[in-house]
C-alpha cells in the first residue's frame, strides 16, 4: 500500500511519531482552558484509561470542548476525530463512516456499519441506526472504538462502536440554559438540571431546534427530552433508568449535479421540490435500565434492558411510506480481575440481543404532494441479532498484554409482502463467529504499541430484502436473499506523547467478503446487494500539540486529524480494482487556537478532502475542497457563563459534502451530491447555576 499526504499543512502530523518524551497517558483528552467539574474529570480520566487498555484505535470526545462552538448535529460531535468521516446532509441525518463502513449509504433514515449505544445500552437494531434521537447537547462524552476494537461491547460491525454517554446528576449543573442562533434561521435552545440527592441522582434536559436550511426546501425542526435517574442501594448495588424522546421534521431538497453545486448550490432538486418531499419522524422513544452488581473478588455484573419505538413517515418520490419499528434489547455483562498462572488477568463475558417486535412493518400509499392515495402495498420487517462473546486480557510479562476473544453470532432476517397479495416470504437464519487476537506493549508510560487480528460480521437490514428485489410492473414484490458481510482485519498502531504533543497512529487492512453496497438505480430509489471481494485499508493519525505556552500569558495549541482511506474492488469481473465511491481518499481537519488565562480563546480551523468518485465505474467524481473557519469565545473562570462566535466556511466555498453513488454514470454529470453549507455565522451563550 502506498500513502502520500496531499496537503502540506498536515506534513507535520506524522513528525511526532518518532521520538517520545514523558508526559500524559497517550489516550488522554486535550482539554485546553476548558473548566470542568471533578466528577467530569474523573469520568474522562477513567474512560481514557479504559480505551488505552484496548489493543487498537479509539477516540474520546469531550463534549465540554465541542460545546465551545455550534453544536447542531452529530457532525459537530465527531469533528477532528481521526478515522471518522462524519458529514451532514443538511439536516439531523449525517453520513457516518469508519474504515469504510456504510460507505454506500445516503444520509437517510437509518445508518449502518457502526454499532451505536447510549450509555452502554443498544440503540442499533436489525434495521440499522435511526438518527432522530441524536441530540448532542444531552451528552457528556462520546467513546469511539474503531473497527473490531468494539469487541467487548458486542460490536461486530466493520466500523466498530460508538457509545454516547449522557450527563447524570454527578456531572451536570443544577440548572443550565443554552441558546444558539445563526445563519439561515438556525436556533437551538436547551435547558437542563441535574443534582445528587443522597443516594439518588437525576438529570433532565429539554431541547428544541429549527433551521431554514442551506438549500431551498431544506428546513427542519426538532424537539425532545432526555432524562435519567440513578439510585445506589448500597456499595454493591446500583441502578439507573433512562429516557429519550425526540421528534424531527425535515424537508428534503435532494441531490445536485457538480455544475449545480458550482453555480446554484442553494437550489433544490426540481423533482424533490415539485413533489414536496419530506421526512417527518413522528416521535421516537428509547427507554432503558442498567443495573450493576459489584461482586466479591473484584468482579461486577451489569444487566440492561431497552425498549425502542421509532416510527417514520417517509414522503419521498411518488409514494408515502408509513413505517413502524419497535425493538427490545437485553444485555448481560460480567467483568472480573484476577490472577491466572501468576499473571494479572481481566475477563469479560457478555451477551446481547436485539429483536424487532411483531408490529415492525410498513404500509405504502400513492401520493401527490400532501395528497395521499390508495394503499398499494403492506410488508413486514422482522429480525434479531444475538451475540455471545468472551474475552481476556492477560499480562504475559510486565507491560505486555495478550488479548484473546471469541464471539458467536446468530442473526435472523425476514421480509414478507402481505398486500395486495402474498408476494412470498424470505427468512434467513445464520450462525457465525468472530475471533479476536491482539497484543499491546507499554514501552514507557508515554509510549504504547499494539496490533490485532479480528473478524467482523454484519447482516443486511430486513428492508434490503424488499427494496433490492427485482421490479415487476414497477413494484418490488418478491423479497430476495442476501448474505452477511464479513471482514478479516489486521491492525497495527501506536500512541503516546512526544515533544510535539499527544499522538496516535493506526494502519489497518481488511479483506471484505459479500460487502453490502447500495446503488441508486433510479432517482430516489436505492437497492442493496452483496458485492464481489473488496479491500479496505487505510491510515488514521491524530496529533494534539502545544506550540507555545507561558504561565500567566496563555497557550498556543494545534490539533490535527488525518484519515487515508483506500477502498476498492479486488479483481471484480466488471470493475476490476476500481475505487468504491462515496468517501474521499484523503480527509484532514485542523484547528490552531490560542487560550488566555482569563478564559478567552480564539482560533482558526480548516477541513480538506480529496475528490470523491460518484459511481462504481469511476466515470465521474465530485471535486476536492478546502474550507476555512474561525472561532472565538469566553469561558468564565467561575464555570457559569460561556459565550462564543463560530464562523463556518469563511471563503463561501462551494463543494459536495456527501455523495450517493450510482452504478455507472458513463461520465455524465448527474445529481449525486448534497451541497455543503456556505458561509455561516453562529453565536451562542450558556449559563450554568452551580
Amino acid at each position: 500500500m502506498r500513502c502520500v499526504l496531499p496537503f502540506s499543512s498536515c506534513l507535520g502530523l506524522l513528525a511526532a511519531f518518532g521520538s517520545a518524551q514523558p508526559a500524559l497517558a497517550a489516550s488522554s483528552v486535550e482539554l485546553g482552558q476548558v473548566l470542568i467539574t471533578d466528577e467530569e474529570q474523573n469520568d474522562l480520566t477513567a474512560a481514557s484509561e479504559r480505551l488505552r487498555e484496548v489493543p487498537g484505535a479509539s477516540n474520546l470526545v469531550d463534549m465540554q470542548r465541542v460545546g465551545q462552538g455550534r453544536v447542531a448535529s452529530n457532525q459537530d460531535v465527531l469533528a477532528y476525530q481521526p478515522g471518522v468521516f462524519a458529514q451532514s446532509a443538511g439536516n439531523d441525518g449525517i453520513k457516518l463512516s469508519i474504515r469504510g463502513s456504510g460507505i454506500n449509504r445516503a444520509p437517510g433514515a437509518h445508518g449502518s456499519g457502526v454499532y451505536t449505544m447510549f450509555d452502554g445500552l443498544p440503540l442499533t437494531g436489525p434495521g440499522g441506526t435511526p438518527y432522530e434521537l441524536f441530540e448532542p447537547l444531552w451528552l457528556s462524552r462520546a467513546e469511539v472504538l474503531r473497527g473490531a476494537n468494539g469487541f467487548d461491547q458486542g460490536a461486530l460491525a466493520l466500523g466498530g462502536a460508538i457509545n454516547y454517554v449522557t450527563h447524570t446528576g454527578y456531572d451536570a449543573a443544577p440548572l443550565q440554559v443554552r441558546y444558539e442562533v445563526g445563519s439561515r434561521g438556525y436556533q437551538h435552545r436547551h435547558i437542563s438540571s441535574g443534582q445528587v440527592l443522597g443516594n439518588l441522582d437525576y438529570y433532565v434536559a429539554l431541547t428544541d431546534s429549527e433551521y431554514d436550511g442551506y438549500q431551498a426546501h431544506s428546513s427542519g425542526s426538532a424537539k425532545g427530552i432526555a432524562a435519567n435517574v440513578g439510585y445506589r442501594f448500597n456499595p454493591n448495588l446500583e441502578t439507573r433508568f433512562y429516557l429519550r424522546y425526540r421528534e424531527t421534521r425535515n424537508e428534503l431538497a435532494g441531490r445536485l449535479t457538480k455544475d449545480q453545486i458550482k453555480h446554484h448550490p442553494r437550489a433544490a432538486n426540481p423533482a424533490y421540490l415539485a413533489r414536496d418531499d419530506s421526512r417527518p419522524q413522528p416521535g421516537s422513544t428509547w427507554v432503558g435500565n442498567k443495573t450493576t452488581f459489584y461482586l466479591e473478588d473484584d468482579a461486577r455484573l451489569e444487566a440492561g434492558l431497552v425498549y425502542h419505538d421509532y416510527p417514520m413517515d417517509l414522503r419521498e418520490g411518488p409514494m408515502r411510506l408509513k413505517v413502524a419499528y419497535t425493538d427490545v434489547s437485553g444485555t448481560l455483562n460480567y467483568f472480573r480481575r484476577d490472577t491466572l498462572f501468576g499473571h494479572e488477568s481481566k475477563t469479560t463475558v457478555g451477551w446481547r440481543t436485539t429483536k424487532h417486535l411483531p408490529n415492525s412493518g410498513a404500509s405504502q400509499f400513492a401520493r401527490n404532494g400532501d395528497v395521499f392515495g390508495a394503499r398499494t402495498r403492506d410488508f413486514t420487517y422482522q429480525g434479531s441479532d444475538t451475540v455471545v462473546h468472551a474475552g481476556n486480557d492477560l499480562e504475559l510479562v510486565p507491560n505486555l498484554w495478550l488479548t484473546t476473544g471469541l464471539a458467536m453470532i446468530y442473526t435472523r432476517r425476514e421480509s414478507d409482502v402481505t398486500y395486495p397479495a402474498e408476494g412470498g416470504k424470505v427468512s434467513m437464519h445464520d450462525w457465525d463467529y468472530a475471533p479476536r487476537l491482539g497484543l499491546r506493549y507499554d514501552i514507557r508510560p508515554d509510549l504504547q504499541v499494539y496490533g490485532n487480528l479480528s473478524r467482523s460480521v454484519e447482516p443486511p437490514h430486513p428492508w434490503s430484502l424488499i427494496w433490492s428485489s427485482p421490479s415487476v410492473g414497477g413494484k418490488q414484490i418478491q423479497p430476495i436473499e442476501m448474505q452477511n458481510q464479513t471482514a478479516t482485519t489486521l491492525e497495527l498502531g501506536a500512541r503516546g506523547d512526544s515533544a510535539l504533543g499527544s499522538w496516535d497512529l493506526a494502519w489497518y487492512y481488511s479483506q471484505v467478503r459479500h460487502e453490502l453496497l447500495a446503488v441508486e438505480v433510479v432517482p430516489n430509489f436505492t437497492s442493496e446487494f452483496n458485492a464481489s471481494a473488496t479491500v479496505h485499508q487505510g491510515v488514521e493519525a491524530g496529533l494534539d500539540s502545544t506550540l507555545w505556552e507561558r504561565a500567566g500569558t496563555g497557550r498556543l495549541s494545534l490539533r490535527q486529524a488525518y484519515t487515508f482511506s483506500d477502498f476498492h474492488y479486488r479483481d471484480d469481473d466488471k470493475f476490476g480494482d476500481n475505487r468504491l465511491p462515496g468517501i474521499p481518499m484523503h480527509y484532514y481537519q485542523a484547528e490552531l487556537r490560542y487560550d488566555w488565562p482569563s478564559g478567552f480563546y480564539a482560533g482558526i480551523n480548516t477541513q480538506m478532502a480529496s475528490k470523491v468518485q460518484v459511481d462504481y465505474a469511476n466515470s465521474y467524481h465530485a471535486d476536492e475542497y478546502a474550507l476555512l473557519g474561525a472561532r472565538l469565545g469566553w469561558d468564565s473562570p467561575k464555570q457559569d457563563w460561556q459565550t462564543w462566535l463560530d464562523l463556518r466556511n469563511l471563503t463561501n466555498k462551494r463543494y459536495a459534502a456527501t455523495v450517493t453513488p450510482a452504478y455507472n454514470d458513463a461520465g455524465n454529470d448527474n445529481a449525486r451530491s448534497t451541497p455543503g453549507e456556505g458561509f455561516g455565522v453562529y453565536a451562542g451563550v450558556s449559563y450554568s447555576f452551580r
